[in-house]
């Protein structure tokens, strides 16, 4: 998962994203590939509201070394 910090445009009616080339290159996407967007406001990003009240088994900390070694193959 890459996190981008962006501002949303005014696009006729409509709000859009800019998304920086690095970050599609990084994540390998190509146009008109279907991509799952988290949107949060930066100065009140909560991740109960974003991710629920899930109670997990393992710790946070264990959860993310795993989520690293899936992601990055170490």
């Amino acid at each position: 998962m890459i996190e981008i910090k962006t501002k949303l445009r005014k696009w006729g009616n409509s709000l859009g994203v800019v998304i920086p080339l690095k970050a599609v290159e990084e994540a390998k996407a190509k146009e008109g590939e279907d991509v799952v967007i988290f949107l949060a406001k930066e100065k009140d990003t909560v991740l109960r509201e974003m991710f629920g009240t899930y109670k997990f088994k393992k710790s946070t900390e264990k959860l993310m070394k795993e989520l690293d070694k899936e992601l990055y193959n170490d």
